[in-house]
C-alpha cells in the first residue's frame, strides 16, 4: 500500500443559537472533548484545526462570534465519510438544530491539499465561498459530489482524429 500523495481536507460552519456559555449550548460544548477525541483516533484522521482548549471553538473566522468552524484533513473522502455518518459523532450530528440554526449556503466544503499540508482559515473559507459561488469541482465539492484526488485524474483524452505533434 502507498503513502496517499494528496489528503482530503474539510471546513464545516455552524450559527450557533446562543454563545457557548449559554445554558442551551452545554449540552453541545460537553461532547466537544469525546467527538473530538474520537476523531483523533479514527482510522484516516490526518489533523485538525485546534487551540490549546483542544477544539476549535476559539478560532473566530468568520465577524459573527456565533459561527464556529471545524477544520481537518483525512487519508480519504471515504475515511472522513465514516466518520462523519458512521461514527458515534453521528449522535450529536443528528441533534446538531438543538443547538444551530441553518448558515445561507453550504455548510462545508471538501478538498484536495498535498499530504502534510495544514490549510488555513483563510484557505478554507475561499474554498467555502466557491462551493457557493459556482457548485462543485475538483476544487471545492461535498460528498455528493466528490471529485478524485489530483493524482487519481484520468490524463486528458485527445479526440478522435486528434494527434499529438511535437513542433519542430
Amino acid at each position: 500500500m502507498t503513502t496517499p500523495r494528496y489528503h482530503v481536507a474539510q471546513l464545516a460552519i455552524s450559527l450557533a443559537r446562543e454563545p457557548l456559555d449559554h445554558p442551551l449550548m452545554q449540552d453541545f460544548v460537553s461532547q466537544l472533548r469525546p467527538v473530538n477525541e474520537l476523531a483523533d483516533r479514527s482510522p484516516g484522521f490526518v489533523w485538525r484545526l485546534q487551540t490549546d482548549a483542544g477544539n476549535a471553538t476559539g478560532v473566530r473566522g468568520y465577524d459573527n462570534p456565533l459561527i464556529l468552524l471545524n477544520m481537518s484533513t483525512w487519508e480519504s473522502v471515504e475515511t472522513l465519510f465514516d466518520f462523519v455518518y458512521r461514527s458515534e459523532h453521528v449522535v450529536p450530528f443528528r441533534e446538531r438544530r438543538k443547538w444551530f440554526l441553518p448558515v445561507e449556503g453550504p455548510p462545508y466544503v471538501l478538498w484536495w491539499v498535498p499530504a502534510g499540508h495544514q490549510p488555513t482559515v483563510l484557505e478554507a473559507k475561499e474554498r467555502l465561498e466557491r462551493l457557493h459561488r459556482e457548485g462543485p469541482s475538483p476544487e471545492a465539492f461535498d460528498f455528493r459530489h466528490r471529485f478524485p484526488a489530483p493524482d487519481q485524474q484520468p490524463p486528458p483524452m485527445t479526440s478522435p482524429g486528434q494527434q499529438k505533434t511535437d513542433a519542430a
